[in-house]
């Protein structure tokens, strides 16, 4: 598939933000191509009834295979993992919408402004992390040195990391985390979700083995009256995922509800993705 003159990765938007009903009807024109995406993935403006808006539009035709992902497609997941967000109510996500564009059916999604002074990741020359930072691990930087790897103690990334361990995030990178200039924070890229096996991989381990917050485990709770066969979040996740994968989501929500834990790395799977950011 070819597409437009190739922009960087991530731009910054004056563009007030508009909800889902603007990426689904608006008028989608692409505007160039984001440079360091795995899969086609274009800069888009969306516009619909006197209002526009910036956004990423990821055609399933621009979709490289997956192995272990044989079922469904990266944007159906990527759709599902904004509607769970939707449901915890903490709108972790940024709006995403299953729509046709120029290059045939494809997630869309809102660009979201980011805030480069904002710190979430660190590698610091240390055994243990300074108050207001939790531990990844040990990473290599070069000529047989090692350094510590660090996130934020932030209770954005704690929620974040309670919405992984539902829809199993594969790929949960420093790159997929934004942060707003008005306090807000956003992942992105959620392609590599809701598989029937474990396959949870990120860099928020900070928590791991913890108690959940009480806030958390109110809303595995809601979650999981949400996912009842009746329920109104499995009849929109129904067409964008199996009926196993639903299974598989409902099973993990029991058991961080049974365990009223943080994950912890299973072993089974590198538990820290590839490249970091």
């Amino acid at each position: 598939m070819s597409a437009p003159e190739r922009i960087p990765a991530r731009g910054v938007t004056t563009v007030e933000p508009a909800d889902a009903l603007l990426l689904a009807r608006g008028e989608l024109t692409v505007r160039g191509r984001i440079g360091d995406a795995s899969n086609a993935a274009l800069y888009c403006t969306v516009a619909h009834d006197g209002r526009e808006a910036a956004c990423v539009y990821k055609p399933v035709a621009g979709e490289r295979p997956l192995w272990d992902f044989p079922d469904g497609t990266l944007a159906q997941r990527e759709v599902a993992a904004y509607e769970v967000s939707a449901a915890t109510g903490w709108g972790l996500i940024p709006p995403t919408v299953l729509r046709d564009g120029p290059y045939g059916e494809g997630m869309c999604q809102l660009w979201i402004e980011v805030s480069p002074e904002a710190e979430l990741l660190a590698l610091v020359d240390a055994e243990e992390p300074e108050p207001g930072w939790r531990a990844i691990g040990f990473a290599e930087v070069g000529e047989g040195r090692t350094a510590l790897l660090v996130h934020a103690d932030d209770d954005r990334l704690r929620r974040l990391a309670v919405l992984d361990a539902v829809i199993n995030n594969a790929d949960r990178k420093g790159g997929h985390l934004l942060p707003t200039a008005d306090g807000r924070l956003y992942g992105i890229d959620h392609g590599v979700t809701f598989n029937t096996e474990n396959k949870l991989r990120t860099l928020l381990w900070g928590w791991a083995g913890e108690p959940l917050t009480d806030e958390a485990h109110t809303v595995l709770k809601d979650l999981r009256g949400a996912l009842e066969p009746s329920g109104a979040l499995t009849t929109t996740l129904a067409p964008l995922i199996t009926p196993a994968e639903l299974d598989a989501t409902r099973a993990r929500v029991d058991a961080l509800l049974a365990t009223g834990k943080h994950p912890e790395p299973s072993g089974e799977w590198p538990a820290i993705p590839w490249p970091p950011v």
